[in-house]
Parts: structure tokens; C-alpha cells; sequence
């Protein structure tokens, strides 16, 4: 069909198994309307039971498949046998049915009958080739055809595989792709039509040589999993520990499979080892509550975890595993613990070398044929299994040359890239805004989108640099105040940046401002440990001008004389919440977890916080309940949310919590929120009229007081709050209450407010009740109930 736009308003998605169900749950909470359908099960009155299962099944699951339970009502369910015609009013169609190849090739048949004729015809098969699934189907549908290989859970991991077939149509491809990225805010990886696509095949592969490894050296999975993990830049789960996840019978059926269908060189073979778990014992991982790990409980009642004995097969209690050459690097940057840990001693740094060899080696291979850029096979690994670094740029950190010479050492024939990379003395991969071609000839970086890295960034469009902040050029005359420090913990540099960055705009002539960073998170809140050493020496005049700046400059991205866009993702908490809700405008990540959680530490918000929150909700009265006892829903509003350090789950519950307005924007790709924030910047910019701090707040006074108390007094008689909780609870409502006596018809300032904001946070601080909390926090990450 020329010039079809293949535009995608709404989709359908054919099995509603795990992943079936995950996938239209992403779709429903892109706003996407989905038909999701499954068989009929025979002798089931209830036609449509396993399409109804599904959604429930996405409704419990853990971690949550909805970012809003009530998107769920986006998905219509329905059966194959009485709801085929439906699919005729979708724009895409996925299957997500059964690995075989004669089922997906018969649905085919059946949905090209009813699907319209501008409809993308999309199958999430993990293995079976695309190109095989299509034969015998029309040339039209073949054009439509492309594969959509999501992650599990596809909410939470970015790898989106995309793999056209030779029929596909570039119209297709590109707008399919497109849609994967921006409406689904996924990493999309162009994979070619072969056995595994990307991730798997290499990830497959690492984990069967890494059980090779792991007999040849005598270490325990839980051993290997230390080295692999965190400290390699990895998941948590590791490699062992992910096995179990997925499942080992999974895993030994695609090993076996692509053992069979790929070159003898690309040794798939299980060991002996491997195959006595699964085809004797039955260990199958979590699903059978034994694999390389199982889970028991000790005679205390707590769960422990055993770890398998591979010589006797049997289950063994190591208690907290420590590896040395891991506990040797611990604290220190990635770049330094990955060249540290390639060159270990010992059975450590034999396996892990071997581990890390094999992944080299077979990464270079694959360039050219699972994908044609090596960025790609980067992102590929990185967003599809949590890795921080792809097999490429970490071979950049320990060294090209240095691998080469380590492969060859061991008698490896080098792979076609790998070879002109020691032909040309190449150092790196990766060289500013150049990379290689899988041939090793250089080449353009292609980002996927507009994003910030090191790698990526101009340094000439940095123009200011602290080592906690920096200001950033966007261009189109948008400033960026960049956040850099661990956790962007709040402290001198950041507040210091955004004052650098609102004159900077006004002496520059720039349209506006942005607040955001592309690191893990945009700010999990104050400075903890500096806050508590000032305390504690008594620095209590220090204390107070600091909380008066850290007001001044949340509030000035509301008053100042240019637009002020925040771009929070990840933890945004306390401050980095304070900070985000002072903007003229909010463009947040899909996955923003967001929340005033400083009575945990026996605090109140002291940022404006409790004002905004306040302020907001008195707004959303109706105009004959904007004084008086009609303001205590407004009031009881902020104290739960600010009293029960509510946190967002996602962007869509921070706004109907309150902390996003309507006209704030939801972005589902995080890697797109600095260019939206800067549109937005540029949108507000022409008519922008500075605002005026507000002085027409009501307040309840003493009354809300009052009401606090006696729902305060109910839930420490159910044993739902502490002594302390009490204490700081009372502050929190001093604040709420406008700090105006037996007034119930007051307005006050925002100022007023931010006054007695930071009166109730010092009076708290200066409490041992809250040090201790504050103490017990920074030593265990856990609040304390005192």
C-alpha cells in the first residue's frame, strides 16, 4: 500500500500468557486501547477465561505490570474463536502464542483474513525466525510483517528487538520502530533475522560458558554470581541467579536450539552438570523452588538462602558469601573495578577472565550478523539484562589491544573485527563521536535519540562545571542545570548551579531553564550525612540560612522571570520532589517515583514542600469551601500524603496524588525527557509572565490541629504510629494549620508558610528522636520506628 502512514492508535495482542498479558498492560499504560484475546478452553463456560486470567494475573503481579490499575480498563478481552473479526480494527497485531512454528503460521493464516489492509503484523517470538512464520502469507502481508521481541517484565526492561524480514517494508520498520521507542518508551534495537536476534544469542551463550567456567575453577554459583554482578556493572541476579529466573529448563531449550543452529565454533553444550539439574533432578530454578539457589526456612522462621553443591548436587548454607578480589574493589568507580577484577589471581580472576574472553570473543563474532552496528549489540546486552556497560565499551575500559592479546594467548583464531582492530592498532571502539563498523572501519556514532552522555556531549556546550553540578547549552537557547553526585543528593553544588543557571539565562538572553541529568536518578533528596554532622555541633544558625537558600532556590523556579521546565525520572524524593513541583512546568519519566518522604527521618518537608502541597489542595476546593471547616479535606489530603511519605509507583499515580497537574507532561521514554522539557521550555517562553509569590492562602488555624490530633489519636491506639511519629506528626500539623490561632477565616503568604516550614524542621532536627532516625537511616537505608 504506498504511502501508508502505518500510524498506531490502537492494537490487539493474541495469547495472554505471562507475557501476552505484560505486553497489553505496557500498551494500556501508553494509552494505547488493546483487544487482547486467547483460545477457548473447552468445558469452560466462560469463553473468554484465559483472556480475563491474563489481566488479572497483570492486576497482581509483582513487581506491577500497571503503572495505574485503572488503565487496565484500556484492555478489551475476548476469545479467537467468537472475537477474530475484532482484530480488524486494530492498527497492530502481536502474537504472543506458543514457540511453535505450525501454530504461529495457522494464527497467520486466520488474522490475515481480518486484519485491515494498513495493519503491522508483529510476532514476539523469542527464536523462531520471522522470515519462516510469513511463508505461504501474501505479499501485502509480508510487507506488514515485523518482529517485536519484548523483555520480560516489558514494563521495566528498555530492550525492544525490532527484526524485519527481507519483505518487510522501510515504511513499516521505521514507523513501527518509532512507536516502540516513543509511545512505549522502549530501547529499540534493529536486530537481523537470525537464531537468538541479539540479546539472547549473546546472552544465551554467556551463560553456558559461564557454567563451563564456573566446574572448571571449583567455584560456588554464588561465588560466580559475586563477580558477575554488581561489581561487573551487571544486574543483581548475576548469572546464576538469573538462570533460576528464567528457568533452566528454558534455558537448555534455547541452548539446545541454537546449538543446532549455529556454526560448530559457537559451542552451545551444556555440561554434564547442567544436564543432570535438569533432565535428572529437575531442578528447574524458581518455578520448582530449587536450581542453582533454593530457598528454605531456618529454625528462627527467617529465610535463608542454600546454595548447590554441583559435585554432590546437594544444598549447602554458606552464609554471606565474600569474594576477595570483590570485597578488594568495593567503593571504587566501574571503569577501575572491571580492569582490576580482568586481572585477578586465582580462581577468581580465571573464571571471570574466561567469562569475560568468552563474551568478547563471541560479541566480535556476532557483529555484522545479529546486527550490523556494534552500539546495537551494546544496548542490546545493557537494556535487556541491566547491564551499566555493553560487551564493546567494557572492552574499551580494560583495553582492545589488551583483549587481543589475551585471546590470542589462549589460541583463539580472531574474529573479522577484531583482526582490524589489531591491524589498524585501534585503542577503543568508541572514540568521541566515532565508532567501527563490524568490518572495523570507522564510522559515524548514530544515537538512537536526543541524549546526554559523556560519550555523546559536546564538551563546548558545557559552560559552567562544579563536581556536584554543571550547566549545559541545549541549544535553541535552552539552559540545562545538569545534577552529577551519587544518589544527586542536594547540597551546596546543586543550589549553587541553579542560582549560576537563572543568570545565566537573564545576562545570555536564553528562553528559559531545564532541571534534569540523565543519571539513576533525578534526586533522591538532601544531604543526609551533612545535615546530621550540623546538627549534632550544634551549627544551628548555619542550619537555618542553609534551609532559607534551599527555599529561596526551590521557589525560584516558580518566580523567576523565565520559564523553568524539571525533568524527573526515577527517585525523585524529598527535595528532588520539592524541586520538581516549584517548576512552571513538570515533564517526568513514565517511571518517576516521587514523594515528600522526610518524616521518615523524623523531618518535614522544609523546601516549600508542605506549602505547595497545602496550597494546591486548598485550590482544588470548590470556591464556598476555601475557608473554614471546609478546608479539612484539603488539610487532611497533605498531612496523609506528607505524613505517610507516600511515593509515587509511577508518573501517572504522582499526578493523581497531586504532585503532577494536568498540563504537566508524562513521557514514557526517560531517554527523551531532556529534549521534551527543552519544547516545553521553548513553548512556555514567548508569553511567559513572571509569577507573583501568592498572599490569599486560607488556612483552618487551630482547627486543623485539632482534627489531626484526634485521627492521630485513633491510629496510635490501632498501633499504626509511634511515640515519635506523634511528635513529628504535631509539627506537620502546626504547619498545615497556617500557624494562625483560633483563626479560621485566615489567609496567609507563602512566605508565612516556608517561615513555619523551617521553624518546625529545625525544632525537629534539634531532637535526638529524629538524629537517631536520621542515624538509623544512613547505616541501614531503613527507616526507624522509634
Amino acid at each position: 500500500m504506498k504511502n501508508q502512514p502505518y500510524k498506531i492508535h490502537r492494537a490487539a495482542v493474541i495469547g495472554a500468557g505471562v507475557m501476552g498479558a505484560a505486553i497489553a498492560a505496557q500498551l494500556a499504560n501508553a494509552g494505547i486501547p488493546v483487544l487482547l484475546l486467547d483460545i477457548v478452553l473447552p468445558d469452560n463456560p466462560d469463553r473468554n477465561f484465559l483472556a480475563r486470567q491474563g489481566v488479572q494475573r497483570a492486576l497482581k503481579a509483582r513487581p506491577a505490570a500497571f503503572m495505574d490499575a485503572s488503565r487496565a480498563g484500556l484492555i478489551e478481552i475476548g476469545n479467537l474463536e467468537d472475537d477474530l473479526k475484532k482484530l480488524g480494527s486494530a492498527d497492530w497485531i502481536l502474537e504472543a502464542i506458543i514457540e511453535k512454528l505450525g501454530a504461529k503460521r495457522d494464527l497467520w493464516e486466520k488474522v490475515e483474513k481480518v486484519a485491515k489492509p494498513g495493519a503491522i503484523i508483529s510476532s514476539n517470538s523469542s527464536g523462531i525466525p520471522m522470515h519462516l512464520q510469513i511463508e505461504g502469507r501474501t505479499e501485502e502481508f509480508q510487507r506488514r510483517f515485523v518482529g517485536a521481541h519484548f523483555f520480560n517484565p516489558p514494563r521495566y526492561l528498555h530492550l525492544l528487538e525490532v527484526i524485519p524480514t527481507p519483505k518487510t517494508d522501510p515504511a513499516v520498520l521505521k514507523a513501527f520502530s518509532e512507536f516502540g521507542e516513543k509511545t512505549l518508551g522502549k530501547g529499540i534495537v534493529i536486530a537481523n533475522d537470525v537464531p537468538g536476534f541479539v540479546a539472547n544469542r549473546i546472552g544465551v551463550y554467556g551463560i553456558v560458558r559461564a557454567m563451563a567456567h564456573l566446574e572448571q575453577t571449583g567455584l560456588t554459583p554464588a561465588e560466580a554470581d559475586q563477580l558477575t554482578g554488581p561489581v561487573l556493572g551487571r544486574a543483581n541476579s548475576a548469572t546464576f541467579r538469573t538462570a533460576d529466573l528464567s528457568g533452566l529448563d528454558i534455558i537448555s531449550h534455547v541452548a539446545t536450539d541454537l546449538g543446532n543452529a549455529t556454526p560448530e565454533d559457537e559451542d552451545f553444550t551444556l555440561t554434564p552438570a547442567f544436564r543432570t539439574l535438569v533432565e535428572e533432578k529437575k531442578y528447574l530454578g524458581d518455578k520448582t523452588g530449587s536450581g542453582f539457589y533454593k530457598k528454605t526456612k531456618g529454625p528462627d522462621g527467617k529465610t535463608r538462602i542454600l546454595n548447590l553443591n554441583l559435585q554432590t548436587f546437594e544444598y549447602e548454607d554458606q552464609g554471606k558469601v565474600k569474594v576477595a578480589a570483590v570485597e578488594a574493589v568495593k567503593g571504587r568507580p566501574l571503569a577501575e573495578r572491571i580492569r582490576s577484577l580482568y586481572g585477578a589471581e586465582g580462581r577468581e580472576g580465571d573464571f571471570l577472565r574466561g567469562v569475560m574472553n568468552d563474551g568478547f570473543w563471541y560479541a566480535s563474532k556476532m557483529a555484522g550478523h545479529v546486527s550490523d552496528r556494534l552500539q546495537d549489540i551494546d544496548n542490546a546486552l545493557k537494556w535487556g539484562f541491566g547491564w551499566e556497560q555493553g560487551p564493546f565499551e567494557t572492552m574499551d575500559t580494560v583495553g582492545v589491544q589488551q583483549v587481543i592479546t589475551n585471546l590470542e594467548a589462549e589460541g583463539r583464531t580472531l574474529p573479522p573485527l577484531l583482526q582490524a582492530m589489531k591491524d589498524s592498532g585501534r585503542t577503543s571502539f568508541y572514540q568521541g563521536n566515532e565508532t567501527v563498523t563490524p568490518a572495523g572501519q570507522p564510522t559515524a556514532y548514530q544515537a538512537p535519540y536526543f541524549i546526554l552522555t559523556d560519550l555523546k556531549k559536546d564538551a563546548t556546550s558545557v559552560i559552567k562545571k562544579k563536581p556536584g553540578a554543571s550547566l549545559v547549552d541545549l541549544g535553541d537557547g535552552v539552559l540545562l542545570v545538569e545534577w552529577h553526585a551519587k544518589m544527586n543528593a542536594l547540597g551546596e553544588d546543586q543550589l549553587r548551579m541553579v542560582q549560576e543557571g537563572h543568570k545565566a539565562v537573564q545576562q545570555l538572553g536564553y528562553a528559559g531553564l531545564v532541571i534534569g541529568n540523565q543519571g539513576e536518578n533525578f534526586s533522591a533528596g538532601a544531604n543526609l550525612p551533612l545535615v546530621l554532622a550540623q546538627a549534632q555541633a550544634d551549627e544551628w544558625d548555619e542550619l537555618d540560612d542553609q534551609i532559607k537558600q534551599f527555599q529561596q532556590v526551590t521557589t525560584s523556579l516558580r518566580f523567576s522571570p523565565h520559564p523553568t521546565v524539571a525533568a524527573p525520572f526515577g527517585l525523585a524524593l524529598g527535595g528532588g520532589c520539592e524541586f520538581s513541583i516549584h517548576a512552571d512546568r513538570i515533564v517526568a519519566s513514565a517511571e518517576t517515583y516521587m514523594g515528600l518522604v522526610e518524616v521518615g527521618v523524623g523531618l518535614i518537608p522544609g523546601g516549600g514542600g508542605t506549602k505547595e502541597m497545602l496550597m494546591r489542595f486548598t485550590d482544588q476546593q470548590q470556591p464556598g469551601q476555601q475557608q473554614g471547616a471546609a478546608l479539612l479535606p484539603a488539610v487532611q489530603r497533605a498531612f496523609e500524603l506528607i505524613g505517610t511519605a507516600k511515593v509515587s509507583t509511577s508518573a501517572l499515580e504522582a499526578r493523581k496524588l497531586g504532585f503532577l497537574h494536568d498540563h504537566d507532561v508524562i513521557v514514557m521514554n526517560k531517554n527523551h525527557l531532556l529534549e521534551e522539557a527543552k519544547r516545553q521550555v521553548l513553548a512556555l517562553a514567548p508569553d511567559y509572565v513572571q509569577p507573583t509569590p501568592r498572599t490569599d492562602i486560607p488556612v483552618m488555624g487551630d482547627a486543623a490541629i485539632g482534627a489531626v490530633k484526634s485521627a492521630l489519636y485513633g491510629m496510635k491506639e490501632g498501633g499504626y504510629v509511634t511515640e515519635y511519629d506523634l511528635v513529628v506528626s504535631n509539627e506537620l500539623a502546626r504547619v498545615l494549620s497556617g500557624g494562625v490561632g483560633n483563626n479560621r477565616t485566615a489567609k496567609v503568604s507563602e512566605q508565612h508558610l516556608l517561615d513555619l516550614e523551617r521553624e518546625a524542621f529545625l525544632t525537629l532536627l534539634g531532637k535526638k528522636g529524629t538524629q537517631k532516625r536520621i542515624e538509623h537511616m544512613l547505616k541501614t537505608g531503613k527507616p526507624l520506628r522509634n
